[in-house]
């Protein structure tokens, strides 16, 4: 990956670690009764494109999974608004004695109990100083000009450091000083198990497990307009589900989104995806070939885990696959069962009801880490 400079003294974590902590930071806050505002506002810093936006939407969902409440996020793109976009239009009040604020339509929100308020101030630092200072009494002070947010609201603002080559102005240390702060690092590993889940075309996944380096390109000293990271990643895989799956006919698109470079090491690898098994022989039991070459075995894997995706349900299918992988290396056989652990939320109590997978367990499960 990219080498970059970081952000000293705060926590650097992954999308997933970052989600964890706070969606069960904020899970404990409601579960106890308590207001989320008790939680100081946050602010995720990070390059343009390592997921911050995706980590608020992930909190939203993991909130909504255990809590029962529903969740909305409020997307506010700073760089967009101005400031009386954010503290309304004035107005004069009833005997036209003293100017009111009309509330802005994007901060009228639902108090109620079973509502969990997500606003996302996205891109503060690059926006322009006088959007800052409103923004700021936002995460500060959870007021917009003279409207309170509700009680129920959790603020979280994201933007890019001032090394990052993007339009961002330095926070001043005095309101720095209030927020609870968290660097987004990039991990293929959490992101992996969010792609897993959400559907990214196997053909990403194999070529970012082959080649994990390939995940972020973005480098400040770099000059190109289009680079490689979890963003543009996902919009490839986009093209390759709902465009073409044909590496050639896209190839052209994909470049626009991750770079010539790039798109030339993706074309290349997925060749190998022409000498894989059928996954139809494989999941029937039928299979007798296994790959021989990490790239073929990481390919493998990948299609293996989307096949098994599409097939959750037929556990069957899912213990053939568990007896095929059973003959990989056995660094490959783990990849393939932690993202099927991936393949939706509790996956793992299907999986146990297969006697194969729990054999597998047995022999090799210390290798999973933890993830069981």
């Amino acid at each position: 990956m990219a080498k970059d400079l970081h952000l000293t003294n705060i926590p650097g974590m992954s999308v997933g670690e970052t989600v964890r902590i706070l969606a069960g930071s904020y899970g404990n806050l409601i579960r106890n009764g308590e207001s989320v505002s008790n939680m100081p506002s946050v602010m995720l810093w990070g390059p343009p494109g390592v997921g911050k936006s995706q980590c608020v939407r992930q909190i939203a969902e993991e909130l909504e999974s255990n809590t029962g409440k529903r969740a909305v996020v409020t997307d506010v793109r700073l760089l967009l608004f101005n400031p009386i976009d954010l503290r309304g239009i004035p107005t004069a009040n009833e005997d036209k004695t003293l100017a009111v604020w009309l509330k802005p339509k994007i901060f009228d929100m639902d108090p109620s109990e079973d509502v969990i308020n997500l606003l996302f101030l996205d891109e503060i630092s690059s926006a322009p100083q006088s959007v800052q200072a409103a923004a700021y009494q936002i995460t500060l002070d959870r007021v917009v000009g003279e409207h309170k947010l509700p009680d129920n609201c959790i603020v979280i603002a994201a933007g890019n450091r001032v090394t990052d080559k993007s339009v961002a102005y330095k926070m001043p240390k005095a309101l720095a000083n209030r927020l609870l702060h968290i660097e987004i690092e990039v991990s293929l590993s959490a992101w992996r198990t969010w792609a897993v889940f959400h559907g990214i075309h196997p053909m990403v996944l194999g070529y970012l497990e082959f080649q994990p380096e390939a995940l972020m390109g973005f480098g400040t000293s770099a000059e190109e307009l289009a680079y490689a990271s979890p963003r543009t990643w996902e919009m490839v895989s986009n093209i390759l589900n709902s465009v073409s799956d044909d590496v050639d006919a896209v190839f052209l698109l994909i470049a626009g989104l991750v770079g010539m470079g790039a798109a030339s090491e993706f074309r290349a690898w997925s060749q190998v995806y022409r000498d894989l098994p059928e996954m139809e022989e494989i999941f029937a039991g039928r299979a007798r070939t296994m790959p021989k070459s990490a790239d073929c075995l990481y390919a493998l894997v990948s299609a293996m885990t989307a096949y098994a995706r599409d097939h959750r349900d037929d556990l069957e299918q899912i213990r053939n696959s568990i007896i095929y992988a059973s003959h990989m290396p056995p660094d490959f056989s783990v990849v393939l069962l932690k993202d099927y652990l991936s393949i939706e939320k509790d996956y793992r109590k299907k999986l146990m009801q297969i006697p194969e997978f729990v054999r597998w367990l047995q022999t090799k499960g210390s290798m999973l880490n933890g993830i069981i």
